[in-house]
C-alpha cells in the first residue's frame, strides 16, 4: 500500500512462478540444484511508521508503547521516525526541553511512501497540532500532487497540557491533512472497552486515538494511558493487515 492513488498493492512478497519447460523432473522444486538446502522465501513485513514530534518525551512514550503494540500482530513491524525540529538550540534551552535521544532517525518526506500505515503524534498548540509537525506535513506537497499516499489507512496520537486543552480537537483538526492526501482515517473508536469509560484516574485518550496529559511538563503518563496507545498500535496493525491480506486476493 501507500504507492499511489486508486489501487493499494501489498508489499508482500510472493513466491516466484517456476518455469516447468526449464525444471529438471527429477528435481524437487522446493530445494535447490545441488539437493542440499531447501529454498525458503520470507514474506516482507507490513511497515507501519510511527512518525512524531515530542518536546518533553510525553508523544515519545506513547510512541514507543504503540510500536509494541503494531509488533504483537505477526507481520507487521513499527518503525519509530521522528519529524524535523523547527526550534532553535537556545529556544529549547529556554523552555528546558531535554535533549532528544539518537536511537530515532528523522523522517524524510520520500519515505513516507515506503509505509503501509502511519501513525502521527505531536503535542497540541490551541487545539491544533504542533508547529513541527505542521511544518512536515507542509513539505509533503510533492507527494500530495502525485497522490501518492492515497489509500493508505493513517492515525493520530497527542499530548496535551491540560483535560481541556484539546485532546479530540487536536487529532479531528488534523484529520485535513489525511483528506488533502486521500488517506484513509483509521480512529480507534471504543475498541479499548472498558478502559475508555473508567472514571477512577486522569487519563488522556479518546476515540480518536491515544493521549496523554503532560501538565507543566513534569508529569509522567500514566500506566493506562500507555494501555491505551498499546492497544492504537495493535489495532492499527491488525487494520493494516486486514487491507494487505484484502490486496494480495485482487
Amino acid at each position: 500500500m501507500g504507492k499511489g492513488g486508486g489501487c493499494c498493492p501489498s508489499k508482500q512478497t510472493r513466491a516466484p512462478s517456476v518455469n516447468q519447460s526449464d525444471e529438471d523432473p527429477h528435481q524437487s522444486p522446493s530445494t535447490n540444484p545441488d539437493h542440499s538446502i531447501p529454498i525458503t522465501i520470507q514474506p516482507t513485513k507490513l511497515k507501519i511508521f510511527i512518525v512524531f514530534y515530542s518536546m518533553y518525551g510525553h508523544v515519545e512514550s506513547l510512541a514507543r508503547n504503540i510500536k509494541k503494540g503494531v509488533e504483537e500482530i505477526d507481520g507487521v513491524e513499527g518503525v519509530l521516525f521522528r519529524v524535523p525540529e523547527t526550534l532553535s538550540f537556545e529556544t529549547l534551552m529556554a523552555m528546558k526541553a531535554p535533549e532528544k535521544g539518537g536511537d530515532v532517525p528523522e523522517v524524510t518526506v520520500e519515505e513516507l511512501v515506503e509505509a503501509d500505515g502511519l501513525l502521527f503524534g505531536f503535542p497540541t498548540r490551541f487545539g491544533c497540532m504542533s508547529g513541527q509537525m505542521k511544518a512536515f506535513f507542509d513539505s509533503t506537497g510533492g507527494l500530495w500532487r502525485e497522490q501518492k499516499l492515497a489509500g493508505v489507512p493513517a492515525g493520530f496520537f497527542v499530548s496535551t497540557g491540560t483535560q481541556g486543552g484539546g485532546q479530540e480537537t487536536t487529532a479531528w483538526t488534523a484529520i485535513t491533512q489525511l483528506a488533502h492526501h486521500g488517506m484513509l482515517y483509521v480512529p480507534i473508536g471504543y475498541t479499548f472497552g472498558a478502559g475508555m469509560f473508567k472514571m477512577d484516574s486522569i487519563r488522556g485518550g479518546s476515540p480518536y486515538g491515544a493521549g496523554v496529559y503532560s501538565g507543566d511538563g513534569t508529569r509522567e503518563p500514566s500506566q493506562r494511558e500507555l494501555e491505551l496507545a498499546q492497544h492504537q498500535g495493535k489495532y492499527m496493525a491488525m487494520i493494516v493487515k486486514r487491507f494487505g491480506s484484502h490486496s494480495t486476493t485482487q
